[in-house]
C-alpha cells in the first residue's frame, strides 16, 4: 500500500497558521512524524491561502518539507500556478493531486505532469459533476482515463480517485465505489487507485470506525494507495493484515516485519 500523509494542509489551522507565518519548524516536525509513521509521499496543500499568495507559499512548504525528510511530495493544490510553482522546486518524481476531466484543468495540469514526469491523482469528476450511479462513474472514470493514455501518460502513473461520497447522505456511496474500482481495474492493468479515507465518513460521529472499514473493504476491491493520516497506528495495522489476508503480502513478511518494528497494535 502506497501512503501518502495528508498532514501538511492548510485546511487544518495549525498548518495555516504556520505557512502564513513561515513557521519551518511545525512543518518540518509534521513532515518527520508521518516520515517516521512510515508515509511514502507526503501531501501538501496551502490551498486556504488566497489565489494570489498561493504559487509563493506552496514553493515554500516544497522546500521546506523536503529539507527536513527525504520523501517525495504529493502536490496539491486546484490552483495551476501553484502546481506550477511547487513543482519548479520539487526534488525527485512528485504526484500532482490532482487532474480531472473537466477540460481548462485537465490540459494545464497534463502539460505540467509531462513536463515534471509526475504521477498523477486523477479524479472521477467531469464538468457535470460527480457521476451518480455505477455505469455513469465508469463512464467518466474510463473516459478520463483513456484520456490520459492517449496523451502519453503511462498507466502506471495514473492514480485514480473514486471520489467516494459520505454514506450519511448517500448510503450506496461505498458499494458504488468498490464497484468502480473492480471494474476499472478489470479494463486497466497497471491502473493505481487512491482515496482519501474522511469523504466516507462525513457528518457521522466516531468517524475513525468508517474510515478505518472503508480502507479494508477497499483494499478487497483493488485499492493500492491512501491518503490518510499516518500516525493513525489501528489504520497502518489494519492495512497491513488486509494486504496479507487478499494475498498482496506473500507469506505474510510485510505483516511481520511491521510486528517486529512493533508497529501493530
Amino acid at each position: 500500500m502506497l501512503i501518502i500523509g495528508e498532514r501538511i494542509n492548510s485546511s487544518r489551522k495549525r498548518i495555516d497558521e504556520a505557512v502564513r507565518n513561515r513557521d519551518r519548524e511545525t512543518i518540518a516536525g509534521e513532515a518527520r512524524s508521518q516520515a517516521e509513521a512510515g508515509a511514502h509521499f507526503l501531501d501538501v496543500n496551502c490551498g486556504t491561502l488566497e489565489t494570489a499568495r498561493e504559487p509563493d507559499a506552496l514553493e515554500w512548504l516544497v522546500k521546506v518539507v523536503q529539507d527536513a525528510v527525504d520523501l517525495p511530495l504529493c502536490i496539491d493544490s486546484a490552483n495551476p500556478d501553484a502546481l506550477a510553482a511547487g513543482l519548479a522546486v520539487h526534488q525527485g518524481e512528485p504526484i500532482i493531486n490532482s487532474i480531472s476531466g473537466e477540460s481548462d484543468r485537465f490540459k494545464r495540469v497534463l502539460s505540467l505532469a509531462k513536463h515534471y514526469n509526475a504521477g498523477l491523482v486523477a479524479l472521477c469528476l467531469d464538468e457535470r459533476g460527480i457521476p451518480k450511479g455505477r455505469n455513469n462513474a465508469v463512464e467518466v472514470a474510463s473516459r478520463l482515463v483513456d484520456s490520459l493514455l492517449d496523451a502519453g501518460i503511462a498507466v502506471d502513473r495514473i492514480y485514480l480517485d473514486p471520489l467516494v461520497r459520505s454514506v450519511a447522505t448517500s448510503p450506496e456511496a461505498v458499494l458504488d465505489t468498490l464497484a468502480l474500482i473492480e471494474s476499472m481495474r478489470g479494463k486497466y492493468a497497471g491502473l493505481h487507485f487512491v482515496s482519501g479515507l474522511s469523504n466516507v465518513s462525513f457528518g457521522l460521529p466516531q468517524r475513525r470506525h468508517l474510515n478505518r472499514a472503508y480502507v479494508v473493504m477497499s483494499i478487497v476491491s483493488g485499492l493500492d494507495s491512501v491518503i490518510m493520516d499516518p500516525l493513525d497506528s489501528v489504520m497502518q495495522s489494519l492495512i497491513f493484515a488486509a494486504e496479507a489476508l487478499v494475498n498482496r503480502d506473500r507469506f505474510c513478511l510485510n505483516y511481520i516485519k511491521a510486528y517486529n518494528k512493533g508497529k501493530l497494535i
